[in-house]
């Protein structure tokens, strides 16, 4: 039999000698769009009781400030520091009785912008779960939420790949509340992946955001230049997408299929440099970041630090080139890195973009 996840919450708000819950997931990762199956364990107890319906929901963390926060299309249901991001009612009303064992099977299909908690086996920071509601007496209770791993797409490793190659860096793979303007997200929050410049570009940009839109028919890509303005002073302000649909410099839209038959180096540095010229932004970095990109450079041995990858996204992509074309995504040296780092800093603008 397969080895099991369990969680055990003791149902306290039904009183003393109330039902108990287990819920048991398959072991194993699952990729956006894919499916979670198990089963909701239920233990009579000490006297019988009217069950008023059973529930499962997906839970993410995200900051949302005290009972929910509005945002586009209405307010954003928080429970004990969790966002509700799916839901599947599994029963109605039923009698458990005294110390009655009853098992209920599931598959919830999870939502195809779930985001990632795990790239090649190095955690995120992500927080997302499955938990059991379980209504009775006029109660609701809700058991400890069980631990998702979620997984690129291929589509996803894709671009994450070509990032890696191009020697982008990532910082953080933030859980960020609202919608993004112009875009067809349907949860009411997105992943956004803070990369720092690749050594080419460290004299044009500080920092890439990066938010991948996945679907059944493909994914929308969302590349920000600078987004906080910290240092260039560029048009967007905190917190502000630009503006534009999927024609806007920066928004981009590819499929599932033919993946292997693109250069997605190539392709990924044409979008990194059509966005690069869209904003306008030459201004030279401070000191800090090119000490920043040194120190995630830096950092590529040390694996994690503070729960977020702080390594190349081609160290943390290494394993994951499974598209034929697409190659093994290497692993640059630390000596590499930097000399490529120091090489792009004594070039002149014109010398960079050479290559």
């Amino acid at each position: 039999m397969n080895a099991a996840m369990v969680f055990k919450r003791v149902l306290g708000s039904l009183g003393v000698g109330g039902p108990v819950v287990d819920t048991v997931l398959d072991r194993g990762p699952v990729r956006p769009g894919g499916v979670v199956r198990g089963q909701v364990r239920l233990r009579g107890g000490g006297s019988g009781c009217d069950i008023e319906h059973l529930a499962l929901e997906l839970v993410a963390r995200v900051e949302t400030g005290p009972g929910g926060e509005e945002h586009e299309g209405g307010v954003i249901e928080e429970h004990e520091g969790g966002v509700v991001f799916d839901r599947l009612r599994l029963s109605g009303g039923f009698r458990l009785d005294a110390r009655e064992h009853r098992d209920v099977p599931f598959t919830i299909h999870i939502p195809w912008e779930t985001p990632l908690t795990e790239l090649s086996g190095q955690p995120l920071g992500a927080d997302l779960g499955v938990r059991a509601e379980l209504a009775a007496r006029g109660a609701k209770d809700h058991g400890d939420p069980e631990q998702l791993i979620v997984r690129p797409l291929p589509v996803q490793e894709a671009v994450l790949g070509a990032l890696g190659r191009l020697g982008f860096g990532l910082i953080a793979a933030d859980l960020r509340l609202g919608r993004i303007a112009g875009s067809g997200q349907t949860l009411p929050f997105h992943q956004e992946f803070e990369l720092t410049p690749a050594p080419r570009y460290i004299h044009d940009v500080n920092e890439i955001a990066l938010t991948l839109l996945t679907g059944p028919d493909g994914m929308e890509v969302v590349l920000e230049a600078d987004k906080r303005g910290r240092l260039s002073p560029g048009p967007s302000t905190p917190h502000k997408p630009l503006p534009g649909g999927p024609g806007a410099p920066g928004r981009h839209t590819v499929s599932h299929e033919g993946l292997e038959h693109r250069d997605w180096t190539g392709e990924v540095d044409s979008w990194i440099r059509a966005l690069i010229q869209a904003r306008g932004a030459r201004t030279a970095p401070t000191a800090r970041t090119g000490a920043v990109a040194a120190g995630v450079a830096g950092a590529t041995a040390a694996g994690a630090v503070g729960g977020v990858v702080a390594a190349g996204l081609g160290d943390a992509l290494g394993n994951s080139g499974k598209l034929e074309k697409l190659g093994n995504l290497g692993k640059l040296g630390n000596s590499q890195r930097l000399q490529r780092l120091r090489d792009a800093e004594g070039a002149g603008p014109e010398e960079e973009h050479q290559g």
